[in-house]
């Protein structure tokens, strides 16, 4: 299984995620990935159009050039923020430029994120219509970057190609809903499960194998996670997360113990990615590989 670290982008500073990319490197993870937000969402305080956040691909194809021999990816941008021949072309190019290690997740939004969307005028679909437009994309993205055209559909119109310079990502898709296991068991290299415990990441491997039914479609996972060397520090991190407000919802927490033997049942699973965004203290970065990647 490979290791994959989510960058920060919430900041104005490109130093940081750049240096943590650099930090990747040294110490051997396999790849880096970047969320794709306009501004900081609700659940990631302090938010609003106000706060900065950096734009993925273009942080991304900083790290390509500075590592090309990491992956790079998103995780994820939302194919309602960009017209997908556009998506297609940003995505291509950032495969040439990092040597063919770029993968593109894609998803297709939820409610928090139509502030961003209001905000800078997008159009924020049904629920219904942005999964359609989360299928139609991934098959038209593909078709582009297999070299040929796309005849057009319900939701993507008709896109000759082709891409120069010519590039082939990896496809994702993420979510949690049966209808995007469904989306990404037709047209999906990856699926990717944010935030479950291995209980539910096996129960969406398994119904992801069942809907494939002989398609390889590998299950990814990520999510937050804060580590602690032993229990008196991982004590110690919540305690101080605590008297900051910072929630609790969406945080996996445990020792380094815990994440070896948390990261062993998502293997166990058939995960062939771990993903994780590391909060707390900036060494908690090296605690990670050291765990995962000892």
């Amino acid at each position: 299984m490979k290791l994959g670290i989510s960058l920060p982008v919430f900041t104005a500073d490109v130093s940081r995620p750049l240096g943590i990319a650099d930090r990747c490197a040294e110490i051997g993870v396999d790849g880096v990935f970047s969320p794709d937000h306009l501004f900081p969402p609700v659940f990631y305080p302090p938010s609003g159009p106000d706060r900065p956040a950096l734009e993925p691909f273009t942080l991304l194809a900083a790290v390509a050039a500075r590592h090309p021999s990491m992956a790079v990816g998103t995780l994820v941008t939302r194919v309602t923020l960009r017209p997908t021949g556009l998506l297609a072309k940003q995505a291509a190019a950032l495969d040439a430029m990092s040597g063919r290690r770029a993968i593109l997740a894609v998803g297709s939004g939820d409610r928090a994120s139509l502030p961003e969307h209001e905000t800078y005028g997008i159009s924020f679909p049904s629920v219904g219509d942005r999964l359609r437009l989360l299928e139609e994309s991934v098959t038209a993205m593909r078709a582009l970057f297999e070299g040929r055209s796309w005849p057009g559909g319900e939701c993507v119109p008709p896109m000759a190609g082709p891409l120069a310079p010519a590039g082939a990502p990896e496809l994702w898709v993420g979510g949690l809903s049966d209808h995007v296991l469904e989306i990404a068991s037709r047209t999906a290299d990856a699926w990717n499960g944010w935030g479950q415990d291995p209980e539910a990441f096996a129960t969406s491997a398994g119904r992801l194998r069942e809907l494939a039914d002989g398609r390889e479609v590998s299950p990814t996972w990520g999510g937050i996670a804060l580590v602690g060397e032993d229990r008196a520090d991982l004590d110690r991190l919540l305690a101080e997360r605590d008297a900051r407000g910072l929630a609790r919802d969406g945080l996996w927490s445990g020792t380094a113990d815990e994440l070896r033997a948390f990261s062993g049942r998502l293997e166990d699973a058939g995960a062939t990615w771990c993903i994780v965004l590391p909060v707390g203290p900036p060494d908690r970065l090296d605690l990670i590989a050291r765990t995962l990647r000892p």
